[in-house]
């Protein structure tokens, strides 16, 4: 069904950085004119929510956009397929890709947009360029925006950011619960998940919830197994991570 009308896509991620867990993007699109509805929801930066305002304004958003008719394009890419882009990519062409995928999703039925990303890259230009590219030319008429902190500043981008963190909180809990322990939020400065991160990488291959190319759990498994990081497969070449610092945003 095409949907007339000029809607705003807006595009967010969840768990660019993290050593476990998978990385999510989020694209809401919505009409133009329902901008005011997310506002009457609450809709924030996720960030900027508490776990539990989080929760309830995700599942009104999902209440409503079935009401409104409203898209919702959500891409989950687990650790192994981080893993497997990173062999000759980079994180950011990654994301890059993911976006447009989400994009294409959410506006599958839409003739016209207004396209809002939180830009991931230093360079808010060529991130953009970048979603641009990977969304091909049948979109090249659709404006795109592309800046910083656009979580906190539009509120389509705020509401796809919400999407995507609840979805990636629910994925980490799926993790926590499988190897019965709390991994905490999957970033390296959180004690929970440096335990974690210890544990899963005590067995015979290190755990295929973490991101095997990230400095820390190479350490980890390094200093607990004395031997090299294996492979995820046999065409990987040597990881290529230099600090952990070019993976965080």
């Amino acid at each position: 069904m095409v949907v007339n009308g000029v809607h705003e896509v807006g595009v967010d991620e969840a768990g660019r950085g993290p050593a476990i867990g998978p990385l999510v993007v989020c694209a809401l699109c919505v009409p133009s004119s329902d901008r005011s509805v997310l506002n009457e929801l609450g809709v924030d930066d996720s960030k900027k929510l508490s776990r539990k305002k989080r929760e309830h304004v995700f599942g009104r958003i999902c209440s409503i956009s079935e009401e409104r008719n409203w898209g919702i394009g959500l891409i989950i890419c687990d650790a192994e397929k981080i893993d497997e882009w990173m062999v000759s990519g980079t994180i950011n062409t990654l994301e890059t890709k993911l976006f447009a995928e989400a994009i294409l999703e959410a506006a599958k039925d839409v003739r016209e947009c207004k396209i809002i990303v939180d830009a991931c890259d230093v360079n808010e230009s060529r991130f953009g360029k970048g979603v641009s590219e990977n969304l091909g030319d049948g979109w090249g008429g659709c404006e795109i925006v592309s800046k910083h902190g656009m979580d906190s500043e539009d509120v389509v981008v705020g509401a796809a950011s919400i999407i995507a963190k609840v979805n990636r909180d629910s994925e980490i809990n799926k993790i926590s619960r499988e190897i019965g322990m709390d991994v905490g939020s999957g970033y390296p400065s959180d004690p929970k998940t440096k335990d974690a991160i210890e544990k899963l990488c005590s067995g015979v291959t290190p755990h295929g919830s973490l991101r095997w190319g990230w400095a820390n759990v190479q350490r980890s498994w390094i200093k607990q197994n004395k031997m090299p990081m294996p492979r995820r497969s046999p065409e990987q070449g040597d990881w290529a991570q230099s600090t952990l610092v070019d993976w965080e945003k």
